[in-house]
């Protein structure tokens, strides 16, 4: 399983929590590339509820993985 920025970014609007099969009809309804629906695919299937992006791609950035001061902005 390969995750990048570009990828992960089609489950950002995911209807989350969500489980993997429920996530798989979301990347293929919201037309995610490939890449997307065979990551999700490759996640163990027991049932569990995702919460969010990070529960399936632990290193996902957030907003304060950036260094920029939205004060300045």
């Amino acid at each position: 399983m390969f995750w990048t920025l570009e990828l992960a970014s089609y489950l950002e609007e995911a209807p989350w929590p969500a489980n993997k099969d429920e996530l798989i009809d979301y990347a293929i309804r919201s037309g995610a590339p490939v890449e997307v629906i065979e990551n999700i695919q490759e996640l163990d299937d027991d049932g569990e509820i995702y919460e969010s992006i990070e529960d399936i791609w632990p290193d996902y950035p957030t907003k304060d993985d950036f260094f920029f001061n939205e004060d300045e902005h």
